[in-house]
């Protein structure tokens, strides 16, 4: 056998240094600056540099901790394989919900969620988990913020009871159960603005409840309430460890230890657009957990442990192009696998607009399994450590996050945070900010507001559930609807999604009866006038305005005919600056007031136009959606 050589590969090549990197970025910057030029803010306000070196481990603190030791950054388990959960909606229709479940069985599930809106103790759990072997099979409880007096904790200690003896009655290794029910006031405080007086005692009574199903997870963590109000995954991460804690002090508080406690937690985080970031905010997730429960002095170390459900972004997800929310899903999912979750729920694809079909939860479900058969990111743990950028950028988020959860612990928790209104002013504040970037085309939701699909059209059904009558009762997240109304002590974050002013603007023009009509008119510099003729072709339709396109006229006069044959509701003229100066007023003059004239690009001769009457202008510093409002007005 050949022994294989310790020789390095390589060293004819001599190293290069940072300095010398940087002398040659400096020089071919010419002058620019290099921080506004190479290094990029993100959302969160952590800033990433170009490039990464291993001289940039050295600041990093969590280094040199191996997988299953504290504080848990790399994760507690030596494998990385993760359950794959769908959730069916068990409101109505226990049954039903049965029968959906053993078939996602059978195609590959192995977590199963059913949202039971609306019940609790009178959910039928003969019927509901036929067939279904509790120490085989996760089961989840979920969605349960409608449970009458107590809130989504009213009724948790009586559920567990319940799942207590069913699970006897059907012959469960107790010590195998892996479960949880998702009673969770303070994702109730968060969404609803309502707090139940004695939902703590009643939380208490819950956790007493579960001793002897080990493995039981009953107290739920919702750092995705967070995300999907538009909050930054920093915001999510602090608040959601604030919200852990706000559970931990309150029940040892009442007499808990805080090792049945923190065993009893399950987080929920959602997963965001961001691939690095939340690869990121997951590992820093478990790191700050670990040193939050460490700080109550725990019998055990494994009270540290974070256990964590991901679930694909519905903050992301879009009605337009809706196929594109599989591609968002898939990412965002791979992001979830490498940072090592417990369990991952990627949403259907038209979990926004439709109940769900056989294709959307088949999608779903399978681009969980190709990412585990196929692409195998179960087989290896933790494979993002060691990442220059990864581990730094760890670090970062981490730090982040844990400044702003001692903001919230110096205004005395989650609770007290929330009451005086420092949540909401954080995550309205983020919301606001990505608003903004999404009207100006900074941020990408692809078909939505940029790269449209053209003729694209909804279907009543889908306007209906996209843009929803004002009136319309508010419905869970399967579609079921509740009723319940503890104490208001806040106001609450509403859950939204980031496309939602551009569908809006889209079903205007729908709704309206009417599709004006945007005229490409192309002359010049070929080059030019076909840049800008596709940049305003995609922003007209992104109103669902109808675009009619032109490769290049031989003459202003050709192009302006053309228009005034077409009864162009739009004339966009698209060709260079320096054609500008001519020939737009020689469009105007031609077009004679008929039709609204639009100059695609923010032209040096842009004053000089303005003064002979030309007023619209378009440019890749417009706010999209403010634009295209104002054309609405002029033209439905």
């Amino acid at each position: 056998m050949k022994v294989m050589s310790n020789k390095k590969l390589f060293t004819e090549f001599p190293p290069v240094s940072t300095e010398q990197w940087e002398e040659v970025i400096t020089k071919d910057l010419k002058g620019a600056d290099y921080d506004k030029k190479l290094v990029w803010k993100t959302a969160e306000g952590v800033a990433v540099r170009p490039y990464y070196r291993a001289e940039n481990l050295q600041s990093v603190k969590h280094l040199g901790a191996a997988v299953g030791e504290f504080p848990y950054v790399r994760g507690a388990k030596n494998h990385n394989s993760w359950l794959v959960r769908q959730t069916y909606c068990a409101c109505t229709d226990e049954k039903k919900a049965n029968a959906q479940a053993l078939d996602g069985l059978m195609k590959g599930v192995n977590s199963l969620g059913f949202c039971f809106e609306g019940k609790s103790t009178d959910l039928d759990l003969d019927a509901l988990l036929k067939g279904i072997y509790l120490d085989a099979v996760e089961v989840n409880l979920v969605g349960c913020t409608c449970n009458g007096s107590g809130g989504s904790v009213g009724k948790a200690a009586e559920l567990t009871q319940k799942l207590t003896a069913y699970a006897k009655k059907t012959g469960a290794k107790l010590d195998e159960v892996v479960a949880s029910i998702d009673a969770d006031p303070l994702r109730e405080l968060t969404t609803k603005g309502l707090l139940a007086a004695d939902a703590f005692d009643r939380l208490k009574d819950a956790v007493v409840a579960a001793a002897e199903l080990k493995r039981l997870r009953n107290v739920g963590v919702s750092g995705a309430a967070i995300h999907n109000a538009g909050g930054t995954a920093v915001q999510e991460l602090a608040f959601a460890l604030s919200m852990g804690n706000e559970y931990l002090a309150q029940l040892t508080d009442r007499g808990l230890a805080v090792d049945e406690v923190a065993r009893r937690l399950k987080f929920t985080f959602a997963v965001g657009a961001g691939y690095f970031i939340e690869i990121a905010k997951i590992r820093a997730a478990r790191m700050l957990w670990a040193n939050i429960v460490s700080a109550y002095k725990p019998e055990k170390s494994c009270a540290a442990q974070m256990k964590i459900h991901a679930v694909t972004s519905a903050w992301n997800q879009t009605a337009y192009d809706a196929y594109v929310n599989m591609l968002r899903g898939t990412t965002e999912a791979m992001s979830a696998a490498v940072a090592g979750v417990d369990s991952l729920e990627v949403l259907r694809f038209d979990k926004a607009f439709k109940k769900p079909s056989e294709f959307s939860n088949r999608i779903a479900r399978n681009t969980q399994i190709l990412l585990k058969e196929e692409a195998h990111f179960d087989q290896v743990v933790d494979p993002a450590a060691g990442s220059y950028y990864i581990e730094t950028l760890t670090q970062s988020i981490a730090e982040e996050a844990w400044k702003l959860f001692k903001q919230v612990e110096e205004k005395g928790g989650y609770v007290a945070a929330f009451k005086a209104g420092f949540i909401q002013e954080q995550v309205k504040a983020s919301a606001q900010k990505h608003d903004k970037n999404i009207a100006t085309r900074r941020e990408i939701l692809l078909g939505t507001n940029q790269f449209p699909n053209f003729n694209e059209t909804l279907d009543e059904e889908v306007r209906s559930a996209v843009a929803p009558d004002k009136d319309r009762k508010a419905a869970c997240s399967c579609g079921c609807g509740g009723d319940d109304k503890p104490t208001q002590v806040g106001e609450p974050l509403k859950p939204y999604r980031g496309a939602q002013a551009f569908e809006e603007l889209r079903l205007t023009t729908e709704r309206s009866g009417k599709r004006p009509q945007a005229f490409m008119l192309t002359f010049g510099n070929l080059a030019m006038c076909r840049a800008r003729a596709q940049f305003a072709s995609n922003f007209f339709a992104v109103a669902g305005f109808k675009v009619t396109d032109n490769n290049c006229f031989a003459s202003v006069d050709e192009g302006a005919n053309a228009a005034l044959a077409a009864s162009a509701d739009i004339v966009v003229a698209c060709s260079s600056d320096d054609e500008y100066a001519e020939g737009v007023p020689a469009i105007a003059a031609k077009l004679g007031g008929k039709g609204i004239l639009v100059v695609a690009g923010d032209p040096a001769c842009k004053e000089e136009l303005q003064s002979k009457g030309i007023s619209h202008f378009i440019s890749v510093r417009s706010n999209v959606l403010e634009t295209l409002r104002e054309y609405q007005k002029e033209l439905l």
